[in-house]
């Protein structure tokens, strides 16, 4: 058994970024003999709880995460100009508050935030960072 495990994987749930189903990835992890893989769609978490299920399922430990857009300034604000390249941050739940704080996070991106992407800001995610590794 392999001690690497990916922390950075794109599932179809990352539109035109990913491909793979969250199927096929828990049996590739399985494949290559890693003990764990973690999932991280941009922006969303739309295939955390089959992803979970799979890799439970091929004796895989799921890590559920995202990778978060980071607006600029507010995730409320919308500016073409500081909004047109925006940055990513990589979380990952470490537990069940963790996953809370993930799904939080993805909801307020993608219903206050969403401009151009589903957006967070740093004060939003100090207000939801309790068991999230960054």
């Amino acid at each position: 058994m392999s001690n690497f495990v990916h922390l950075h994987v794109h599932s179809e749930y990352s539109l035109l970024d990913g491909l793979s189903s969250v199927k096929s990835i828990a049996e590739r992890a399985v494949e290559l003999g890693q003990p764990a893989i973690a999932l991280t769609d941009h922006g969303v978490m739309f295939g955390a709880i089959e992803f979970y299920q799979v890799c439970r399922r091929a004796n895989v430990k799921p890590i559920i995460g995202m990778e978060a857009y980071l607006a600029r300034l507010s995730h409320t604000e919308r500016n073409a100009q500081l909004d047109g390249d925006t940055y990513h941050l990589l979380l990952l739940a470490e537990n069940n508050v963790g996953y809370h704080n993930l799904m939080r996070l993805a909801t307020v991106a993608q219903l206050e935030g969403f401009y151009r992407h589903p957006r967070i800001d740093k004060a939003l995610l100090e207000q939801h960072s309790a068991g999230l590794i960054c």
